[in-house]
């Protein structure tokens, strides 16, 4: 916990000039708040005792006095609310930026074992709440020390014997607040937990939605969010059982202070030890008192809250991308394509079989490369690890020589284009999409590389042309206009290595041979991986590798495997 605390202390050190005026407000605050009960005890004390006149001319002069007060407490809460608040929402900013950029570093294994809703949801509401506690946990301190202290110091000066009255029960009722704190920490950390689940089902639903439909299976998705829902609530009762307790309880304590004062009061007043001037004052100190506890309460809900999205926030930031840079990485340049695979293995962390077992390869500049075999064999993760979206577990990639781990991960890939079957589109146009490929093209290049990819023509067809916007994941465009736009953005890359993950098996006919049309022409002269599952499309491919759980067992070009009669062959046979 402490060293949790030590770093949340550190995304103040940016606005250490706001927070210390901050405090400095909430100080000024507090300290006017507590002049009223001395004026209320100056008046009843003196002013009783003057002439009509004079008693006015004094009454002017200290509402005068309290005005100017009030005004500068004003300027002050408005400081604490405004520019507070400002301070609490740049710091949320900072730790979203933060957290968002470690999302980007680390790398497939990780996502591949993470549900996008629970990661969603710390880097929403558990910020917005951490955010909070930042900005009110120092000032509600501060406040309610400044009032408790100073109240202390007022009362023990008006009535020791008062004060020791007023104090009696504040060990049990912090005895108390410390042992429902522990459970109600427990408790809010649990309905972290519950709403991250429950962000992980709403995404899944609505990003599914169509195939939920299809199915008509809204009940089902109902009585699944429902489970949920109620998950969500038990742990919410759980948190409210503790929570309950824990308010009534501090404010049965902050009462029977009241009454404490009350009954010790009227047996001092009766044996003529406390003056009722005294006692008045004593008692509108007695609120001034217990209002910084009320405080404490709020603030005590508010750290749970806080520093349980803190905790999540601290253990995102603790995972360890597993692929980086080396610390002599270099860039990868003036790259020709020559692909070196040698004695590589590799096995995901979930399993203990290895996915793909001592494949040594090695692809020429400028081949046309497909690879073939059955769903699960590893042909896409073997193309997976030329990009180091996956860590080889054995052996070592190269590219024109040099090992792909001592390269650093951009020049990397952007040397490599993907086309995926699985095409994502960002939410915009089809211009920024475009683009996303190269950040900086000019207009001429996009244009030129969707002319490229066979999409200008239908692009100029649609309502906005370039600017007309796709929806989310381009749920406006057909399979194959989403296929040529993502390799548009490819063309624009201009990469000298390819990889197409079976890009064309979800088109139909009309489709596969345009999108075919442009693969082709983007993939001359360059370097090109094909996983193929319609083996009619790569009989022209200039060497066709048939990958098993037991390697590379088929290499060779189409005529030349047919001719073997071996596994591509009867893979041929049954397409």
């Amino acid at each position: 916990m402490k060293e949790n605390l030590k770093k949340m202390a550190g995304y103040y050190k940016p606005y250490m000039g706001t927070f210390l005026l901050d405090m400095f407000f909430a100080f000024l605050a507090s300290v006017i708040s507590l002049v009223i009960p001395l004026v209320v005890r100056y008046i009843t004390s003196n002013i009783i005792d003057m002439d009509t006149e004079a008693a006015v001319h004094q009454v002017i002069l200290i509402g005068s006095t309290l005005s100017v007060l009030v005004l500068l407490q004003f300027a002050s809460n408005y400081y604490i609310s405004y520019v507070g608040h400002v301070m609490g929402a740049k710091m949320e900013y900072d730790m979203r930026a933060e957290i968002f950029e470690h999302y980007q570093k680390l790398s497939f294994s990780f996502f591949d074992e993470q549900k996008v809703g629970a990661l969603m949801s710390r880097i929403t509401s558990d910020l917005f709440d951490i955010s909070e506690l930042l900005h009110h946990g120092p000032e509600n301190i501060a406040i309610s020390f400044i009032k408790i202290t100073g109240a202390f110091i007022i009362l023990l000066n008006i009535s020791p014997y008062l004060t020791i009255a007023a104090f009696v029960l504040v060990p049990c009722m912090f005895l108390y607040a410390f042992r429902l704190n522990r459970r109600m920490k427990r408790a809010f950390r649990e309905n972290r937990v519950k709403i991250a689940e429950i962000n992980t089902q709403i995404e899944d639903n609505l990003s599914g939605i169509r195939v939920v439909k299809s199915f008509a299976n809204e009940e089902i998705e109902k009585e699944k969010f429902k489970a949920g829902n109620d998950g969500f609530l038990q742990a919410k009762k759980n948190s409210y059982f503790y929570m309950g307790f824990f308010h009534s309880g501090m404010t049965a304590f902050t009462m029977l202070i009241n009454v404490v004062v009350i009954m010790t009061g009227g047996i001092l007043i009766a044996k003529d030890m406390v003056q009722v001037s005294d006692f008045v004052a004593f008692l509108l100190y007695i609120n001034i008192f217990t209002d910084p506890i009320r405080t404490l309460i709020d603030f005590t809900e508010q750290f749970q809250n806080g520093y349980s999205g803190f905790e999540r926030f601290v253990e995102m930031l603790s995972v360890e991308p597993d692929i980086t840079d080396s610390p002599d990485a270099k860039p990868l340049e003036k790259v020709r394509g020559d692909i070196v695979f040698e004695d590589v293995s590799f096995k995901y962390n979930d399993t203990a079989h290895r996915v793909l077992k001592h494949i040594d390869l090695d692809i020429k500049a400028g081949t046309y490369v497909a690879i073939v075999g059955s769903s699960g064999g590893g042909k896409t993760t073997l193309c997976s690890l030329i990009p180091r979206f996956y860590e080889v577990t054995k052996g070592s990639i190269r590219i024109d020589g040099n090992d792909i781990r001592n390269v650093t991960l951009k020049s990397l890939r952007d040397n490599i284009g993907i086309v995926q079957q699985d095409v994502y589109l960002f939410a915009g146009t089809i211009y920024e999409n475009i683009r996303y490929g190269k950040p900086d093209a000019t207009k001429e290049e996009i244009l030129e590389a969707a002319k490229l990819a066979n999409a200008h023509d239908f692009i100029m067809e649609l309502p906005k042309g370039y600017d007309t916007d796709i929806g989310q994941r381009g749920i406006k465009l057909s399979g194959g206009q989403k296929q040529r736009i993502s390799i548009a953005r490819v063309f624009l890359k201009n990469p000298p290595i390819l990889i197409f993950d079976e890009a064309t098996s979800a088109l139909d006919n009309e489709s596969e041979n345009i999108v075919k049309e442009s693969l082709e022409r983007l993939a001359a002269g360059r370097t090109t991986l094909v996983i193929a599952h319609r083996l009619s499309t790569i009989r022209n491919a200039q060497r066709i590798l048939v990958l098993t759980g037991n390697g590379i067992e088929e290499s060779g070009t189409h005529e030349e495997l047919m001719a073997k009669g071996g596994i591509y062959a009867n893979l041929y046979q049954c397409t």
